[in-house]
């Protein structure tokens, strides 16, 4: 089996670039025996800059790109002369982007928006030339700044799907059937449990030529909350959603207890989760007739609303649909603002992912003035 391209997370290695040593060149021309001091500046180092791109949707360019490294500054020169300003490195992302400190957890930032700009390290700034220094009572320093040390960090970056509609289920109840139905999109389908092994995004048009984006998300287990079965590492993207469809369906043993049961999973990994606007979805219900349904409808969670839908007869889609755009309708789409990231505890984080990088051997010296040929006691 080829490895996915939908790369939600990947470890980065990042270095700014460090600033160049400011120059204690002397004037020497014919005729001007004591020309003073001319040593220019030393140019800033380059800066590492997150940007949104709405051009990207996963994070698979930083897959092969552990190892992003920022210019170092050049060394001042004569004559004034300033060192050239190191390389800046911008790391475009996808939308939805959350950055993550690689060492301690703690949150960084959020790309939401197409254009949206972090400045994630600041290179170090030039050291000044010796012809700073001068003044009337110190006509001939001999001496100059260094650059300022660039920074470094390990970052974690996680990708949350902005959808508006996430798909929430166990395996195998028709989540990507329903995707498939409603949207354009080819999600794999098969008769086997945990077919989807990454999430798929749909648009799905409603009436008057509205639509929204509907997420189906790998199926849920009990303890997914904990690590099993596919564990946590999907139920990042349904943070994202302004609201959840709970899919379960008809012929289960007990609708309102797997409800209950997918509910707690996304409350035990996220408390937040719980006010999101939920929707009951009723799968496979053309094996049912209507006194049944109404059977089935007494025993149903209070307070929430839901359709008895079957993707094969197209039974509820248009109801499903439109109850879905009257829910997103009263609330505003995506309040990025109100979420609140939480730290990540790297220590639970088990992926094959390693950025361990050691500096070159010449880091240290990189951007430094070269002053041989210059005999600062003539």
């Amino acid at each position: 089996m080829g490895e996915s391209n939908f790369v939600d997370y990947v470890k980065i290695y990042t270095r700014s670039g460090k600033g160049g040593r400011g120059s204690t060149h002397f004037r020497r021309e014919k005729y001007i025996p004591f020309g003073g001091p001319d040593g220019g500046d030393g140019g800033d180092g380059g800066n590492v800059i997150l940007r949104g791109d709405r051009n990207h949707w996963t994070l698979l360019h930083l897959k092969f790109e552990r190892h992003i490294l920022a210019g170092h500054g050049q060394g001042g020169s004569g004559r004034l002369s300033k060192g050239k300003d190191g390389e800046d490195k911008t790391i475009h992302v996808p939308l939805g982007t959350v950055v993550f400190d690689g060492e301690t957890g703690e949150f960084i930032t959020d790309i939401s928006r197409d254009g949206q700009e972090f400045m994630l390290l600041k290179g170090g700034r030039g050291g000044k030339g010796n012809n700073y220094f001068k003044t009337a009572t110190n006509q001939a320093p001999k001496y100059a700044q260094p650059g300022e040390p660039y920074q470094e960090k390990k970052i974690i970056l996680q990708l949350k799907l902005l959808a508006d509609v996430g798909l929430v289920g166990f395996p195998n109840v028709g989540k990507s059937t329903l995707l498939s139905v409603v949207s354009a999109a080819k999600p794999k389908i098969a008769d086997y449990p945990f077919t989807t092994l990454e999430p798929s995004l749909g648009i799905v048009n409603v009436r008057d030529s509205y639509s929204f984006v509907m997420a189906d998300i790998p199926g849920i287990i009990e303890g997914a909350s904990e690590g099993k079965g596919l564990g946590f590492r999907f139920l990042r993207h349904i943070e994202r959603n302004s609201a959840l469809l709970f899919l379960v369906p008809a012929d289960s043993k007990d609708i309102k207890e797997d409800y209950e049961t997918l509910l707690n999973e996304l409350i035990r990994y996220n408390p937040e989760l719980a006010d999101k606007q939920k929707i009951l979805a009723i799968s496979k219900s053309d094996m049912l007739d209507d006194e049944l349904e109404q059977a089935l409808t007494e025993d149903l969670p209070e307070g929430v609303p839901f359709v008895f839908i079957s993707s094969f007869t197209q039974k509820g889609i248009p109801a499903l649909k439109d109850l879905l755009w009257k829910t997103l309708n009263e609330q505003p789409f995506h309040d990025l603002e109100s979420i609140v990231h939480k730290p990540m505890d790297v220590r639970l984080e088990d992926l094959e992912d390693d950025f361990d990088y050691e500096p070159e051997a010449d880091d240290d010296t990189a951007g430094e003035n070269d002053y041989a040929g210059f005999d600062l006691d003539e």
